[in-house]
């Protein structure tokens, strides 16, 4: 049983969510939060699956209650899911580099959504190839921050292929056939790296490819 965490400051938009959540027999709705202060408290107490969690709410903001989860070693087991709004991409990057396994769009039809919360409940990134090149597109327009690529020594040579290629926006399947290797093995590929790297999910490790220069603009 999927367990999740609803996390909104409209009583609407968690009645929605609540409402196609219920309807399924591998998803159970935990607790609904009003604000990012209540959502913090709630993911402790029941340590959900999957906590979908607005970008904006008060008293704390989704941003700062993902940071702050993604900071506790007591709700490592939580996949993080944030909820926005079209014409609100400055705050993409942010919630990722907060712990985020990727991010929803309020809009997003039924079964996408419920796919979606599947796919994070297995740990998986919440980045669909086309959403990552969107972001792509949009980090690789502003200069990078400046970070130390050591870490990226502890990759072998393939898991660096593995994560550069997450990294430009490619599926499991699709680094798969380029590497001329199974899925399991890819997948294999990008788990080790995420281990060595220490990042929290496979958004993470996008962002670390291009903020450690493993990819960049030029090379994509």
């Amino acid at each position: 049983m999927i367990r999740v965490l609803l996390a909104d400051d409209q009583p609407l938009i968690r009645s929605g969510f609540r409402a196609l959540l219920d309807l399924e027999d591998d998803i159970e709705v935990v607790a609904e939060a009003a604000d990012g202060g209540e959502c913090l408290a709630l993911a402790g107490k029941h340590l959900p699956d999957v906590a979908l969690v607005d970008i904006r709410m008060p008293v704390m903001d989704g941003i700062e209650a993902t940071r702050r989860m993604a900071a506790d070693p007591s709700l490592a087991g939580v996949h993080v899911v944030m909820l926005t709004n079209y014409g609100m991409d400055e705050y993409v990057f942010h919630a990722l580099r907060a712990g985020a396994a990727g991010f929803l769009v309020k809009d997003v039809l039924p079964e996408d959504f419920l796919h979606a919360v599947r796919v994070a409940a297995r740990g998986e990134a919440l980045l669909a190839p086309a959403i990552t090149r969107r972001l792509i597109d949009r980090y690789v327009s502003q200069p990078p921050p400046s970070r130390a690529g050591g870490a990226l020594e502890e990759l072998t040579g393939r898991e660096r292929e593995a994560v550069a290629l997450a990294a430009r926006g490619l599926s499991n399947d699709e680094i798969a056939d380029r590497m001329v290797i199974s899925p399991a093995t890819a997948k294999t590929h990008l788990n080790r790296a995420m281990t060595k790297l220490h990042a929290r999910d496979r958004a993470q490790l996008v962002i670390l490819a291009y903020e450690s220069g493993l990819v960049t603009p030029r090379n994509r």
